[in-house]
């Protein structure tokens, strides 16, 4: 009995503790499983607020993507026009382009649809098939067609009863109607307008504009939606830009850079850089080769272009980078017996010499310095006694020389820095390179000698030019520019870029000393043959070697007209000259320098000087477009101006386009250039 009831109670003990135990277990599954479904809430409200108000607007956005077709459309890239605001250098004309929505086009459209843009863009037709019929929302078929061909396409279009799955939407093309005209300074574009080179690219923020789109909703493939139109967001098109150049003197420039280095074979081609020393305003740059800007890919030179495409890869991207570099601003050169100006005008300004002292030097065939006999271009016949400005019209080493020592060194980089040799000049360009000077502690007494007479170190055409404007416009060292005003293409508003002088160089007495001499090398010293028959011109010629031991040479000359009241400072630089007519400044560089300035000169309406006012005569351009040769050479004789027909035109070709425009007025004689 006893022993039934202690194995019923511990049974009962048993079944209780077995009882408390499970009661402990449920307790806790229940805990876990409320604690599981709270952080479950929690991680989803966590997540539902992530989604909701931080991914929102992205996913929002996301959507909106995926079931949105967008095509975008260039605007107008802003025009470019020359100093005058007249005549247009780049202008942006109306094109279209052809793009598919592949999951639009119906499969038995396909083959025939790619046949027929292949054979009417002459394309791959594998490669169009290939776009047809992927699985995507766009493609792009061809850009920048004529529409002629959009016309053509939207025509079998209709005939095939194909209405959806292909855009044809407006476009933009760029076009230089001057083809070769300033193509080193405007650059180009590339497929998409952006630019490349030149102005297109150094203003490519001003003048791109902002992109235009067509949106339309589509379903999760990129298919149609019935009754769902396009939205269209106008594009803003470019801001135009007024340049500095003035396409009638950069024309001018052109024409006799091209001769000279054709006449005494250059080479390494030449360029001509033609400024206003008073504002800073480049009227012309010329460089050759060059090339035409509507073909910028193609070499415009003869013997290049007529075996063009049997040229290797290799061969043509050197040609390419030959006559899109502009080396009137990217290349140094050594400037050579131009260089005496900025030696002159540092002598006469620290007063260490006067123009016209007469005897003051004396030229014996050449000069010891520390050891090292320089000798004078003619030291086979010495100059003898000189003073100052015969020094300069007999482009006499020693005089230089000697005036170098008594500066110093320290005092002369002083001076080449407030010249601008230093540092480069800023100009608005892409590209533009640096002087090669010796450190200023590397300077011994020899390499002052070399820098005084111009070699042994290398500046920029662009500097050289910069640097003779300081002593042309009263020895102000004036910031070149090429772009004057840019347009709003929205309000029409023209914002005017002012012209910046950055520092003083030499004093006017001193500026119009030197002047005065480089009147005197012109009328009697080496520059003779860039003389132009009533006006004051002023100049400098120079021969360097280019580089050492090259047995090449670099001619040049640099001249400032009129002397009493400068309204250019032309720079000629031609690069290893090897015609009969030799490398000599003075006979290469100068003569061009008289042709150029022969020109530009009246075309600018400054008084010669030998000449009253009331004597000038001045008629009005009249219109000879759409004339031929023959007719418009008479019209113009019969004001007494002239035709230029240095290209040989026929007398029947009809005249398209002349320089200056019709109702300018000009002094008589002035030449009218044509195309």
């Amino acid at each position: 009995m006893k022993k039934s009831v202690k194995n019923k109670f511990k049974k009962n003990h048993k079944y209780k503790f077995y009882q408390k135990t499970g009661e402990v277990t449920r307790k806790k599954r229940m805990c876990f499983m409320i604690t599981m479904v709270v952080l479950f809430m929690i991680g989803l409200s966590t997540r539902i607020f992530w989604i909701q108000f931080v991914m929102g607007d992205k996913l929002k956005q996301m959507a909106y993507m995926q079931h949105t077709l967008e095509r975008a459309f260039n605007p107008k890239r802003g025009t470019i026009y020359d100093a005058t605001g007249k005549k247009i250098l780049a202008v942006s004309g109306s094109v279209e382009s052809v793009s598919i929505n592949p999951v639009n086009i119906k499969k038995e459209d396909r083959e025939k649809l790619a046949g027929k843009l292949s054979e009417l863009f002459n394309l791959d037709y594998e490669s169009v098939l290939k776009k047809v019929s992927k699985r995507s929302s766009i493609e792009t078929i061809v850009k920048k067609i004529d529409k002629n061909q959009s016309n053509e396409l939207r025509t079998w279009l209709q005939e095939n009863n194909i209405k959806t799955g292909v855009n044809i939407d407006v476009d933009t093309k760029r076009y230089y109607p001057y083809n070769t005209l300033a193509s080193q300074i405007i650059g180009f574009c590339g497929s998409d307008n952006q630019g490349l080179m030149g102005i297109e690219a150094k203003y490519e923020n001003e003048l791109k504009g902002l992109k235009g789109s067509i949106v339309k909703m589509t379903d999760a493939k990129g298919g149609n939606l019935d009754n769902e139109g396009e939205d269209y967001i106008e594009a803003k098109n470019g801001d135009d830009l007024i340049l500095t150049i003035d396409a009638t003197i950069q024309g001018i420039a052109e024409k006799y850079l091209k001769e000279a280095c054709i006449d005494n074979v250059c080479t390494d081609g030449g360029n001509i850089v033609i400024m206003n020393p008073q504002n800073g305003d480049i009227l012309a740059m010329a460089g050759y080769p060059n090339y035409n800007l509507n073909e910028p890919y193609m070499s415009i030179e003869e013997e290049y272009a007529n075996n063009w495409d049997n040229l290797s890869k290799e061969e043509k991207t050197k040609i390419q980078q030959t006559m899109w570099r502009n080396k009137a601003i990217s290349d140094s050169y050594e400037p050579g017996s131009t260089f005496k100006l900025i030696t002159a005008s540092v002598a006469l300004e620290e007063g260490i010499t006067q123009t016209d002292k007469a005897g003051e030097f004396n030229c014996s065939g050449g000069i010891t310095i520390a050891g090292v006999r320089i000798k004078c271009w003619r030291y086979y016949r010495p100059h003898g006694s000189e003073s100052l400005r015969e020094a300069l019209m007999n482009s006499c080493n020693p005089v230089f020389i000697g005036l170098g020592q008594q500066i110093g060194v320290s005092k002369y980089y002083s001076y080449l820095n407030n010249f601008g040799f230093m540092r480069k000049t800023g100009i608005d360009l892409q590209g533009e390179g640096s002087s090669i000077f010796l450190a200023e502690d590397k300077v011994g007494p020899v390499e002052l000698a070399t820098i005084s007479f111009g070699q042994r170190f290398e500046v920029t055409p662009i500097q050289m030019v910069t640097a003779v404007s300081a002593i042309a416009n009263g020895g102000n060292y004036i910031k070149p520019r090429v772009v004057k005003g840019i347009v709003d293409s929205t309000t029409g508003e023209v914002r005017n870029i002012e012209p910046q002088i950055e520092n003083n160089v030499i004093s006017e007495e001193t500026s119009k000393n030197v002047l005065s001499m480089m009147e005197s090398v012109v009328a009697e010293g080496t520059g003779k043959n860039a003389q132009v028959t009533g006006y004051s011109i002023g100049g400098k010629t120079g021969t360097s070697e280019d580089g050492v031991n090259t047995g090449k040479y670099v001619t040049s000359f640099l001249g400032v007209a009129p002397i009493e009241n400068p309204q250019v400072v032309i720079l000629i630089t031609l690069y290893n000259p090897t015609g009969e007519g030799g490398h000599q400044g003075g006979g290469v560089a100068a003569p061009i320098a008289s042709q150029v300035l022969g020109e530009v000169l009246p075309y600018m309406q400054v008084v010669k000087s030998n000449i009253a006012d009331d004597e000038i005569k001045k008629v009005l351009v009249p219109n000879i477009e759409g004339m031929t040769i023959n007719d418009a050479t008479r019209a113009l004789e019969e004001l007494n101006l002239v035709l230029d027909n240095s290209d040989n035109k026929s007398e029947n070709d009809v005249i398209t386009e002349q320089i200056p425009i019709p109702n300018v007025e000009v002094i008589e004689g002035s030449n009218i250039i044509v195309k």
